[in-house]
Parts: structure tokens; sequence; C-alpha cells
């Protein structure tokens, strides 16, 4: 029986540990292949690691026919909803597969119809998956996550992407560092776990010098002239400590921000420093 490996298709399913492969492996060896592989005509769409161990140890395997697909795309969108429903998934992956979907359905999607080309009294009817918190909702995640995904997967070196796909750096600390030049996540990447964190931490801290504080506003009413009798006015020309302060408390703020913002030269470095080093 010849069977095609489709290289998209495998890339869907989310690679096993070393461990999960090897009991696995255990499994079929004491108990052969018991569930059938499900194929397309002659692509294998369900049961990729089964069918690698099962031909590496001749052990006889069954397979059925899907015949409900009319195209590739059916495919896949099979195989991704097959994913996202599993447990096993990681978090990384299944976002991957959402917006993956996403993509899909795109495209598949008829041009939308303008309010104004829509029949009287009703809306235009909006495409599915069109929106973030559709996304996060098929990938049971945040719509915050999906955005760090989205963020990996534009500007994440293909060692970082790795690094977060398999687990050794969360999804928030690998959009961190995805915000570093290429060849500095790559070195982030070879200096292990702890550099990686560490490189999220030191980027984070800068983010947060840099921001500046908010001035509060004081609101007065433009519907009516002053005429200084307003409740309010008494009360302000009888506080202007409260005003002075406030002033006061700004100033330090900028002062404040102006010394962190001066060691931001110094935080650069000790990144520098700590990717040397690794």
């Amino acid at each position: 029986m010849n069977i095609t490996i489709n290289q998209v298709l495998q890339s869907y399913i989310d690679p096993l540990t070393a461990s999960e492969y090897a009991a696995l492996e255990r499994s079929l060896l004491a108990e052969g292949c018991r569930d059938a592989l499900v194929l397309w005509n002659d692509v294998l769409i369900d049961g990729h690691n089964r069918y690698a161990i099962c031909r590496q140890h001749g052990i006889e395997f069954k397979t059925i026919q899907n015949t409900s697909f009319t195209s590739l795309d059916d495919v896949m969108l099979w195989m991704i909803d097959n994913h996202l429903a599993r447990r096993s998934v990681s978090d990384f992956q299944r976002g991957v597969l959402a917006l993956r979907k996403k993509e899909i359905v795109a495209a598949r999607s008829p041009a939308p119809v303008s309010a104004q080309d829509a029949p009287d009294g009703e809306n235009a009817p909006k495409p599915a998956m069109s929106t973030r918190e559709e996304v996060a909702k098929a990938a049971r995640l945040s719509s915050n996550q999906i955005s760090q995904i989205e963020k990996i997967q534009k500007a994440a070196s293909p060692e970082l992407v790795e690094a977060v796909r398999s687990g050794t750096i969360s999804i928030n600390a690998a959009a961190t560092v995805a915000s570093l030049p290429p060849e500095e996540q790559v070195a982030a990447v070879a200096g292990g776990k702890k550099l990686l964190r560490q490189a999220a931490k030191e980027i984070r801290e800068q983010r947060a010098a840099t921001r500046t504080p908010r001035e509060p506003k004081v609101h007065v009413s433009q519907d009516t002239p002053e005429t200084g009798n307003e409740p309010w006015a008494e009360n302000a020309a009888q506080a202007p400590s409260e005003t002075e302060r406030l002033r006061g408390e700004i100033a330090s703020l900028k002062q404040k921000v102006a010394q962190l913002q001066a060691e931001n030269v110094e935080l650069n470095q000790r990144i520098a420093a700590l990717i040397d080093a690794s």
C-alpha cells in the first residue's frame, strides 16, 4: 500500500516528547496497532506517529478512508479541529492552529457584503473567525495570547519559535524576546531557559521605565460661562496647596522617569553581557 505523507498536514501535529514517543512505541510493540490509520485517498491524515513506529518495527496496521472531503482545505480544517480538541496539544500550537484555521476560512469565504448592498433591514453577515476573540475562543486561549502568538509568528527567529514550541519559554516571554534583533534572539535561545527568562525580564523593565506618567486632568464644564460663584470655585480658591502638591508630584515623577531612562543604557549593557556570557 502506498501511503503519502503531506508535509503541510504533518506540520499541524504537535511533536511528541521523547517520553511520549517511547510510551507509544512500547504500547504498539506490546498490543499492536489497534486503531486504524485514516487516509484521504493515499494521503495520511491521522496516525502519523503510529505509522512511523509501525514501519520501523514491522507492525501490521489497518487503514480506513475518509471520503467526506472534497479538497485539501477540508482535510486541513478536519485535522485542525481534531487537534484543537485534544488536551495534549500545547497552548502555543493551539493558537497557531486556530490562526491557520482563520486563514483557511477567510480564503474560502465569499467577499464581504457592504452595509449598503445588504437587503433592507438586514445587517451584512460577518465572516466566521474574523475577530481575534473568535480565534481565541477556538484555541481556548485569551485574546492577548493570540496577539502574542501573532507577534511571535511575525518577528521571532526560527530558534525562538522552536523554544516556545518545545515549552522552553512561555508564550508571553517569547513575544517579549521577539522584540530583540534576530541575532540577539538566537544568542538568548542558545543560552537556555535561564537566559531567555532574564532577557524577557530586562526588556519588560526597560519598557516600564520608559513609560511617561499621565498628568491628571482638571475638567471644567464648557456648557456655561464661569461666574466665580460656582461651588467648586470657592473650594479651588481655598485649596491652592492641593494643586501645588499635584504639580510637585508630577515634577518628581518626571525626574524619576528621566533617571530611569538614563538607566536604560545600563540595562541594555546587562542584556548584552548576559548574551556574551552564554
